[in-house]
């Protein structure tokens, strides 16, 4: 029993040696793991400090307009062949008849950018991801167009591109074979500017449609949010969606 205790006390002097060598060898590296851990911190909360959402008005939104589906269309140059089952489509209209009354809502869909989005989960690549202010996208790098993802969506938002495509936008990269999806035009919002379905929405449509960062407290859609009634589509799955609607 004597060698076994001495063995064990050997054992852990020799860990113990190990463990001061490590973090005697980190600090010599200038880590600091105090200081790693309020890094992380910091970088996950400054992540939280943006969170990019569309509110929808649908009393504002016209039957048969179509200002948000054109401009989307000639941003990302989304051609029209005619085949509407294969056609990628990254905002649609539904229009939406109350059984009781025979009142029309126009509802435009698009990706709603959850917060907890079902393509991610399913993706075996990661193409599919959530950038930290909120907006999903597609990595078509790694997509393999396995198209998982497009079971996943319950609000059928994205497409899958079967033709080679020509006269692309250098700003929105598209290719055969991969799944896409509307991106909230990040590159505008990354310069300060609003999706093109949104300007379009303002200066040929209703003015349906508010953009902004909805954990502001200072920006108009955080003070409609708070303010109005606004609701999300398929609520019960609870993927707490960046796109509300209200008046439906």
């Amino acid at each position: 029993m004597s060698g076994s205790s001495e063995n064990l006390g050997s054992v852990d002097l020799k860990r113990r040696k190990f463990m001061v060598t490590m973090v005697a060898s980190m600090a010599g590296a200038g880590f600091n793991l105090v200081e790693l851990a309020m890094a992380k911190t910091s970088l996950e909360a400054e992540s939280k400090l943006v969170r990019w959402g569309l509110l929808i008005d649908t009393e504002k939104c016209g039957v048969g307009c179509n200002a948000c589906v054109s401009a989307c269309n000639t941003e990302h140059n989304l051609e029209d062949h005619g085949r509407p089952e294969t056609d990628a489509q990254w905002i649609r209209k539904l229009d939406l008849v109350d059984e009781q009354t025979s009142h029309v809502h126009s509802l435009p869909m698009l990706c709603q950018h959850c917060e907890h989005p079902p393509c991610v989960d399913v993706c075996p690549t990661g193409a599919s991801f959530r950038r930290d202010d909120g907006i999903v996208l597609v990595d078509k790098h790694t997509c393999i167009g396995c198209r998982y993802c497009m079971i996943a969506c319950p609000y059928k938002a994205r497409s899958f591109i079967h033709e080679n495509l020509t006269n692309q936008r250098s700003w929105s990269p598209r290719g055969k074979g991969v799944v896409e999806s509307c991106t909230f035009c990040t590159h505008r919002v990354d310069t300060g500017r609003i999706p093109a379905c949104v300007e379009a929405c303002h200066a040929e449509g209703g003015g349906a449609m508010t953009f902004g960062d909805m954990v502001n407290p200072e920006s108009e859609i955080s003070h409609r949010l708070k303010s109005e009634p606004s609701r999300q589509i398929r609520e019960d799955l609870k993927l707490n969606t960046g796109v509300r609607y209200q008046n439906v």
